[in-house]
């Protein structure tokens, strides 16, 4: 009877998922009809649940991150990063392009949000690319699946999920998000050098930009680059926890506001309404979904899942091509935060029992979480990038196909290489 109405809950969830309800509402609701089908258990469970789900240190980093990289935002660091970029690349095929690949790498050290990025590249760049000649569609694609690579750079607010609800070091997955970050920065930079040769995409200038003009912007960029090295290191180093390297996050980008003077009092009041609303939504799915993964537990689904799993499948490589799969159908529909806490209870202590590393582990999920983001039919990158720059979903799909092969290959290095992951790791601890 009890698993009959975990189905139904499930079922419940995922028709509300479909329907387009707000991702809360809907794992909310699988949580509320469970508890209505289940007399025995005490309706209270439901709230002390949301509410123990969200009452974590470890996700106390979530409003700090978001916070320090809207700060970085408003205090002109944007603009410097995105210079920097700019001489690093723009003697590359597809210039612009290039500086589009390398600027959501570097911003992925300070903002932490996918987002936010491709929100912000979309109107900071996109209308720059169609001026050089690039087309709408391409650089609608470039800044979305650029975008991707956020999450995986320290610090990505899907880690701190992650170790939250997974038990594992955020330090460790902080370190570990550097070796996919690197591995997609440099494959979908080769990607667009292919394409912008093919099309005729011009560079910004015809050679490397002149040592003086370097240094210049290398000086302007060198504190916001510091960032990540300051958070890895004092993480590392034991000075602060992932949750404190969120605050001193904040308090860098104040002073790099004060440094550069472009920080304004309404700037400060405004940066903390936009963290508020971040985090809020953050939040809604951590406590909906806690409630939900609960129920989970009770019902000894991820143990009966591990079994059967076990009992089906001998060999590991096999179970990560299947997860894989299953992970990036899921990332078709739902977003990833929701999934996540949902899946991972369940999926972690399979991937244990096989032996498989559980930072390698971590980081083919938050990757497979990632791709979904700019997969059809839900992607929600896709459709902040559209939105912003007025690019039709079919075309952004046909143009975005050299991209979600890529993509496969990476997550393919990623899942039969586990160095890609837990190599610098291995060099840090």
């Amino acid at each position: 009877m009890e698993m009959n109405v975990v189905g139904i809950a499930a079922i419940v969830m995922l028709v509300f998922l479909f329907l387009k309800v707000p991702v809360f509402t809907s794992v909310l609701s699988g949580s509320v009809v469970y508890f209505a089908l289940s007399p025995n258990v005490p309706t209270k469970i439901i709230a002390q649940r949301v509410i123990a789900g969200i009452e974590s240190i470890p996700l106390l980093a979530v409003p700090f991150f978001i916070c320090a990289g809207v700060y970085m935002n408003y205090s002109g660091v944007t603009k410097r990063v995105m210079n920097f970029a700019e001489a690093l690349t723009g003697h590359m095929s597809g210039g612009l392009a290039q500086v589009n690949v390398l600027l959501s790498t570097l911003m992925g050290g300070l903002s932490g949000s996918n987002l936010a990025d491709a929100a912000m590249q979309a109107k900071m760049l996109v209308p720059e690319m169609e001026k050089k000649g690039f087309s709408k569609e391409f650089s609608s694609v470039v800044t979305a699946s650029s975008a991707m690579i956020t999450p995986l750079i320290p610090p990505g607010i899907a880690m701190i999920i992650y170790g939250s609800i997974a038990n594992v070091s955020i330090g460790k997955l902080f370190i570990a998000g550097i070796g996919p970050g690197i591995l997609l920065c440099g494959s979908m930079m080769v990607l667009v050098s292919i394409i912008s040769k093919k099309r005729g995409y011009k560079p910004v200038r015809e050679k490397f930009i002149e040592p003086k003009e370097f240094s210049i912007a290398l000086k302007d960029a060198a504190l916001p680059l510091c960032l990540p090295v300051i958070i890895i290191g004092g993480i590392r180093l034991g000075i602060f926890t992932p949750t404190e390297a969120g605050a001193v996050a904040i308090i860098y980008s104040l002073m790099l506001g004060i440094i550069y003077r472009e920080m304004k009092l309404k700037d400060i009041i405004s940066g903390m309404k936009e963290t508020i609303n971040s985090t809020a939504s953050i939040m809604l799915i951590v406590g909906a979904a806690s409630a939900f993964a609960w129920i989970l537990t009770k019902e000894r689904i991820p143990q009966q899942i591990t079994e059967l799993i076990i009992n089906m499948i001998s060999n590991k490589y096999i179970f990560l091509m299947v997860v894989n799969i299953f992970l990036i159908c899921v990332g078709m529909f739902i977003e990833g935060n929701a999934s996540m806490i949902v899946l991972v209870p369940l999926l972690a202590p399979v991937a244990k029992a096989y032996g498989i590393d559980e930072i390698q582990f971590a980081m083919i999920f938050i990757f497979n979480s990632a791709i979904g983001c700019i997969t059809p039919p839900m992607g929600t990158l896709m459709f902040v990038t559209c939105g912003i720059t007025k690019c039709k979903i079919n075309d952004f799909i046909k143009e975005a196909i050299p991209f979600y092969i890529l993509l496969f290959i990476c997550l393919m290095l990623l899942t039969f290489v586990p160095i890609f992951s837990t190599g610098i790791v291995d060099l840090f601890y």
